[in-house]
């Protein structure tokens, strides 16, 4: 299995980039926004890899970094997201934000993929969130997501309770504190719409 390739980006190809080494050329599909595309002409590249082989094809998948390279062998565990697939989620929108895609459930982020439909998308959420959530600097987003799922049902709790939702959007808005459950964003932002 190939890890990594370090050589010189000799020229480019839509979906991806021929890195020579050693005499050799490989020809590397990479993510239409990868910033390996302005690597061309420099002196020495490290593009990470994955060489995929199936009985038709064998191909080679690459990424600037370790963290891309893992998130695309992430997609590709979910039933029905192939290579192609995860390389078109990977080219619509960057890494991080594929990853807060999947922790806030943000199913409409990742339809603006190529060929990523709906059922898809929540598949992608449903098998991932937790996996997501566990990788390092991640627990912050996750700690953020859910802080802000708890804002979000304070804002539809002081609609329910006769507030416009640009009152209840403000009044929650100014609570101060993060990762408070969903009574205490309540209690606070009625606390302070009183005060008003």
């Amino acid at each position: 299995m190939i890890h990594y390739l370090r050589g010189t980006i000799t020229m480019s190809f839509d979906g991806g980039i021929v890195v020579e080494t050693g005499g050799v050329g490989y020809k590397v599909f990479v993510p239409d926004n990868s910033p390996l595309y302005t690597g061309r002409g420099k002196d020495q590249v490290i593009v990470y890899t994955v060489m995929i082989v199936r009985e038709d094809d064998m191909s080679l998948y690459g990424f600037h970094d370790n963290d891309s390279l893992n998130l695309f062998q992430q997609l590709r565990t979910v039933n029905g997201v192939g290579a192609k697939a995860a390389l078109s989620i990977l080219s619509s929108i960057p890494v991080d934000q594929v990853k807060k895609a999947i922790i806030f459930e943000d199913v409409n982020a990742l339809t603006k993929a190529v060929g990523i439909g709906k059922k898809t998308a929540q598949r992608i959420v449903l098998e991932l969130k937790d996996k997501i959530s566990d990788i390092g600097p991640l627990a912050e987003l996750a700690e953020q997501a859910a802080s802000e799922s708890g804002r979000t049902e304070a804002v539809n709790a002081l609609i329910g309770l006769g507030y416009s939702r640009s009152e209840a959007v403000s009044a929650v808005g100014a609570v101060e504190g993060e990762n408070l459950a969903t009574e205490e964003y309540i209690r606070l932002a009625l606390r302070g719409a009183q005060r008003k």
